[in-house]
Order: C-alpha cells, then structure tokens, then sequence
C-alpha cells in the first residue's frame, strides 16, 4: 500500500512522468489481484459460453454461491501452491506447472463436490463442460498474462540500457551458438544486445532465429548500412579452425566491428557464460592445438618424487612448477634469484595447492656452495634447469653476465645433479642456440653441449636431457606484452625489420614438452618441437592493432628501428648439420647435433669462465666461438672476431696451396 500511497503522491505533486524503467518487478499482491481477477473473468466466460449455446445449468437459483465456491476454493490453492510468488519476469516452466496444479487441484476438488452432490441429490453441483472451459481458460489466461509480463519488462530493461550495450551477431547458428544467443536475450543485465547472426550458409538468409535474422557473411558485410547498425561480432573460438578464426576476424576488423569470444563449449554448462566474454587477443589467434601427452608415464616419474626447479618464478619455470603440483611430488624446490617475482609465486602457489610442500629458495645458480647445500639435504629425483638470461640485446652488451648465468650456473646444477644421482635433468634452451648470431644464443649452445657431454662421462647415472623451443606467447619480455604497451600508449609500436619472423608457442605448451621430454629417452637427447608455420612479426603488429580498436598508420604508427645487436630475421630449432629422429609423439622430435667429450669442454670452461670473471668482453666471445664454430654475430661489435677467424683460415689454406 505504501507504493500506491507514493504513487498518487507523485502524480499528485504534479511529476506525471511514470518511471516504468525503474520498476523491477511485480509485488506479490499485485499478482494475486490480477489472477483472482483473471478467475473471475473466466468463470463469466465458461458461463456465457454456456448461456449462448442455450444450455440449462443445475442448481440456477445458487449461481451465484456456485461461483464464490469456485473462487474460493480455486484462491485457496493458489496460497498452497503459491502461484503469486515468483518474480514474473524470471518466469520459467516451473511457474507454469505450479500454476497447472493450482487450477488442477481446483479442478479435481469440485469434480470430487459433483460427484457427493449427484450421489445425495441426483445431479451435479457444476455443469462438467463448464468446469472443463473454466480450467482451459484460467491456465491459458494466467499463463499468457506472466509471457505478456516477462516480456514487457524485458522490454523495458533492453529500452533502459540500449544505449550502452554492444550491439551483438553471434557467428554460426549451430547449438553452441544458439546456446549463446539465447542466454544473452534471457539476461537482459547483460552489457550485450543479440541483433543478429552470422554464417556463410546461403540457404538460411530468410529464416529467423530466436527472433532475430541470419545473414549470409558475404551480403552483410557488401551493406555498409547494415554493418552500420552492429558494434561488434561474438565467435565461439573452439567451434572453429585457425583459417575459419582468422577469415571471420579479418572480415569484421576490415569493417570497423569488434571481434568478441565467448567462454569455451565446456564452460558453457559450469559458468557464467556472458559473463565470460572477452575482446579477442592476439594469442587467441596463435595458439594452436595443445600437445596430448601421456600423463601416466609423467605422473608415475613425480609422484612422491623431490624436485628442483631453477629459474622457478619465471615465465616458464612457473608454469612448470604449477603442471608438477599436480602429480603430488613429496616436495618442489622453487629456486630463483629475482626476491619479488618468488614471493609473489610463494602466494600464488600456497593459496592454489594447499596439501603440496614446497620450499621456495632465493639464490643464484651461479653459487655453486648454496646449490651444494640443497643437493646435499633434498636428494632431487628431477631436475628442471629453466634459469637463464635470455634478453638479446642486454647479454651482447654484458657477455660475461650470460657466461656466469647461462654457463656456469648450468655447469653447477648438471654436476650437483651427476655427483648427487639425481634420476633425470631436464635442461630448458632456445631456438637462438641453433646457428647463434648472439651471445645469449651461443651461451645456451655452450651449456647444451656441456649438458650433453656429461651423459657419457665417468660414473655418470643421471639422465641429461635438453628441450628446445621457439617464442613463448606472454613471457616477461615477450613481444606481444611489449606491443600492448606501445599500443596503449598511443604508438608507435616498433619493429626491427619488415621482414622478420617468429615461431610461437604457448607456456602451457612449452611446458608440457619438458615435462615429457623428462619422460623420454635415455639420456644425452636434444628434443625440439614442431612450432608450426611461423609469423611475421609486422602481420602481428597490424593484427594487434586492429584487435585493439585503432587502424595501422593511422591511429596507430609502424616504425622499423633496425635488427639490434645479434638479432636474426627468421629462427631455426636444428643447426645445418644436424639430423632428426622422430619419436613416438609426432610433434616432437630427437636433433642430432654434435657433440663435445667431456675433457675438452672442461678445458674450454675453466677458460671462459676466468675471462668472464676479468669481465675481458672480447675474450669471451672469442671463447664463445671457438667452443661454438657456428657462431657468427650479426649486427654486432663482435663481428670483426669473424673476419679474423675467416682471415687466419684464408691464410692457413693459401700456406697449404704453397
């Protein structure tokens, strides 16, 4: 009564604007007003009805009692049954089946009346036709007044929040997209508004779906007009392929509309499924489909196993510590030298798996004493080498900081773990050592081969196993966070070369290929994986930028700064005289590359290692492409190192022609 009271307050204090918007939803009382209204109205019609097909009723002179009863008892099981009392506009079948057992209860209760009345004074209290059209007509009314209602608030909310909502065509009319489509119409509070769907079928442009047209791909975006009328198109990434990714994507960027996705197909049953939809990223587009490994074999090496793993709060070390935790090891050592980025790790980690012991320790792998010292109290069953320095440019300038990082620290653990017969070593490399034109590349080249050298080296029992990859999508670092820096603040993103080309792969994905190659093999094996096609580098620029909202070279400049120090146009996972052998999972595969006994790359340590502690930078490198032959900068101070190793080779040869 006090919303009545309110009302004719406001209308009388001359606000005459009823803000319908506002309201959110039907008061219960309202609702049984309008069905006992509703009762009423159908009992008139059941009778006249009757009336007109001059048909006599029992008992004419107690019509009027007839019909109270009818109301009365038909009232009385809309209170048991509650019919009032849900919310109109979230009206579901079940309000309907409750609304079928009120009236079904009523019904049943004064066919029960007729039957005592016949039985006492020969004939029925009700007309039984009469009582059957009362029933249709209520249930029918009642149902049509909650659509009726459901819709116009629907209506009214849609009215409400138009203005601001995207303006959505849901790509395909399969069941995953009609799934979608419905749960946007039937959650008006959501920020998206259907208008329409996509496919490229030509047969269904006539038909309607949910209320809404399919158009055909190629006619809709010909219509600058229609297009016009859509913010953005909403895909399912998982119901595609990349090429059918890709083509949807670039058609709806070319024509200024955003390009949405929606959660997973198997998330569509567990979560909030609008809730879930996200502006499509760049790594939606490069991923591709995840390696299918034998879980057995790798929960079977873990489990109840302690494990190291160096370089534990970086990118990949991370990801390999978060796989590990699963298989339920008796202890992760998580080792890194970076404070913040481990204690942020240590958070994470304690608060996710709650029943793993961990033990997260801050340390430099080049410290050979601190290592000793957790080798000696834990007794590592795995080891996962991920520490490194990787950043191309930084190391060319710094090459003794990679010889005592990326070398020695790899020297350290791969003797602890032989001297402490730890059962597998799992080394992490990179694409960059195959051929290296850069210091970083060459030094994880050198740890290669040192890592390699100790699998057939005196007394030797552990396994030394290494993994190459290409770039990882969202390392620190990375370029693709490097763009998304530049493209936020307006530009110019920059790029080294027009040219210039990249293999990618995911972090989950790189660490699922070092946890099975911890599970293969016999030991001394470099395993490398099939990347795939690899990117341009300046397609993905424009990609991101267009995902992003801004056109190239106009909202957005391209600015090509030069290739830095070191740096290659394109990558390689296999060295030129290097062989492959496949193994039983076809994406990954054994490279054959040469090898280094153990007494000589020794040798050749002790001396790099006493250069890089004079910080003698040419000395160094000069090392570096001895113990690596195929090392030749690029773009780089060190590249007259290579014109006197190619000078004194010209010179031997001419003293042997003579």
């Amino acid at each position: 009564m006090k919303k009545l009271n309110d009302a004719f307050t406001t209308l009388y204090n001359g606000d005459n604007i009823v803000k319908l918007t506002e309201l959110r939803y039907m008061p219960r009382w309202a609702v049984l007003l309008i069905d006992l209204l509703i009762v009423l109205v159908s009992i008139v019609i059941s009778y006249l009805f009757l009336e007109k097909l001059h048909v006599r009723i029992n008992f004419p002179n107690y019509i009027v009692w007839q019909r109270l009863l009818l109301i009365v008892v038909n009232v009385f099981f809309m209170f048991v049954f509650k019919t009032y009392a849900g919310i109109i506009r979230h009206s579901t079948f079940f309000d309907f089946f409750k609304i079928i057992l009120s009236s079904g209860s009523t019904l049943f209760t004064i066919l029960l009346l007729n039957y005592c009345t016949e039985f006492w004074l020969g004939k029925s209290l009700y007309l039984y036709p009469n009582l059957f059209l009362y029933f249709f007509i209520s249930v029918s009314v009642m149902f049509f007044f909650r659509m009726i209602t459901k819709q116009f608030f629907n209506i009214l909310i849609d009215v409400k929040g138009s203005a601001s909502k995207t303006k959505v065509a849901v790509i395909g009319v399969g069941d995953a997209s009609v799934s979608l489509a419905r749960a946007i119409l039937h959650n008006p509070n959501y920020p998206y508004r259907l208008e329409g769907f996509l496919t490229k079928r030509s047969d269904s442009h006539k038909a309607v779906l949910l209320g809404h047209k399919i158009y055909n791909s190629d006619k809709f975006f010909k219509n600058s007009e229609l297009v016009k009328q859509f913010d953005a198109v909403l895909i399912i990434k998982e119901i595609m392929s990349k090429h059918e990714l890709e083509e949807w994507m670039t058609l709806a960027l070319d024509h200024g509309l955003k390009v949405l996705k929606a959660p997973t197909v198997s998330k569509m049953r567990d979560s909030d499924l609008v809730g879930g939809i996200r502006q499509l990223q760049i790594e939606d587009l490069l991923n591709r489909r995840p390696i299918k490994i034998e879980n057995k074999d790798v929960i079977i090496r873990h489990a109840d196993k302690a494990v190291l793993v160096t370089g534990g709060a970086g990118s990949i070390g991370s990801e390999i510590v978060r796989q590990v935790a699963q298989f339920s090891p008796s202890l992760i050592v998580v080792l890194d030298q970076a404070e913040s980025p481990l204690y942020e790790l240590e958070l994470e980690l304690l608060e996710k798996y709650p029943e793993q012991k961990f033990k997260f320790v801050l340390a430099d792998i080049s410290n050979n004493y601190r290592l000793e010292k957790l080798f000696e109290i834990y007794q590592f069953s795995m080891v996962y080498h991920a520490a490194a320095y990787k950043h191309v440019p930084l190391i060319e300038e710094n090459p003794h900081e990679a010889i005592f990082v990326n070398v020695l620290g790899t020297k350290n653990v791969a003797l602890l773990s032989k001297k402490y017969k730890v059962n597998r070593f799992v080394m992490i490399s990179t694409d960059k050592a195959v051929n290296p034109t850069n210091v970083m590349g060459a030094s994880k080249r050198t740890a290669e081969l040192f890592v390699q050298s100790l699998q057939n080296s005196e007394g030797n029992t552990t396994k030394f196993i290494t993994t190459r990859f290409g770039n990882v999508l969202g390392s620190n670092g990375s370029v693709i966070p490097h763009f998304k820096k530049q493209i936020e603040k307006g530009g110019p993103v920059t790029i080294t070369h027009p040219d210039i080309i990249r293999y990618f792969m995911t972090i989950p994905e790189a660490c699922e290929l070092v946890l099975q190659a911890g599970t293969m093999g016999s030991g001394g094996e470099i395993y490398v994986f099939d990347m795939g096609d690899p990117v341009k580098i300046l397609d993905l620029a424009k990609r991101m930028i267009k995902l992003s909202g801004f056109t190239p070279e106009v909202d957005i400049k391209i600015k090509f700064i030069g290739l830095r120090p070191g740096e290659k146009l394109y990558e390689e996972l296999l060295s030129n005289d290097a062989t492959t052998v496949p193994t039983h999972h076809e994406k990954i595969m054994i490279s054959k590359d040469p090898t280094v006994r153990f007494d000589e790359i020794e040798v050749l340590f002790k001396q790099i290692i006493k250069s890089a502690v004079r910080r003698d930078k040419v000395q160094v490198v000069t090392l570096l492409k001895k113990i690596v032959p195929e090392f030749i900068s690029n773009n780089s101070e060190y590249e007259s190192l290579d014109k006197v190793k190619i000078d004194a080779v010209e010179r031997v040869a001419t003293e042997n022609e003579e």
